[in-house]
């Protein structure tokens, strides 16, 4: 049952790639994974559960990319560096679908409530990323770090956003700037002192 799911997946996938979403057809999808249209349903309600099920792994992929910027080491922004280089990458890589599941990924992180969980999966790597510059010291503690959160997945949004409604966005030449300024801006500084919270 999961192979056949997994095959389905992956026939959408390379056909989204070439062509785009909106091209490719259910009747398509089946042919390519030698299966009924009865069975695509059995499994995806619609093409569009199927786009959002691919989103998601596009999501996943995101924080895995993360954690490959983390796990080369360095301070807070040269890790933030690192990922937006890594994105750009897998952008200038990516086909017409690439479009189409950025919005996608965008929707379930801002506008489902049922994908509170989902929705998260991001803030949260950020989130966990910056915690740990705190503790090594060289991420501000000016701010709180959900308010630091918010900013880089803000920043982040905005990079995509335009880059989905721009023609000719620059994107790598963005995100390495984007990067270089919330590495600045993230920078611990000596003689700051934290924002104290109002009671």
């Amino acid at each position: 049952m999961r192979e056949v799911h997994d095959r389905i997946i992956a026939a959408a996938t390379e056909r989204f790639a070439a062509r785009g979403v909106e091209a490719v057809k259910v009747d398509e999808i089946c042919h390519a994974a030698d299966i009924a249209q009865k069975t695509f349903f059995n499994h995806f309600p619609t093409k569009h559960h199927l786009m959002r099920e691919i989103a998601e792994g596009f999501l996943q992929a995101l924080v895995a990319l993360l954690e490959t910027a983390r796990a080369e080491g360095g301070t807070t922004g040269q890790q933030l560096e690192r990922f937006l280089a890594l994105v750009a990458t897998e952008i200038e890589r990516g086909g017409p679908m690439q479009r189409t599941f950025v919005m996608e990924v965008i929707r379930l992180v801002h506008d489902d409530p049922r994908d509170v969980e989902k929705s998260r999966q991001l803030y949260d790597a950020f989130g966990a990323l910056l915690r740990d510059g705190v503790r090594k010291g060289h991420t501000t503690t000016a701010y709180p770090v959900p308010v630091l959160s918010e900013v880089v997945v803000g920043t982040f949004n905005t990079l995509m956003l335009n880059w989905l409604g721009i023609e000719n966005y620059p994107f790598r030449a963005r995100a390495t700037a984007m990067g270089r300024f919330l590495a600045d801006a993230l920078r611990a500084r000596k003689g700051i002192a934290p924002v104290k919270r109002r009671t």
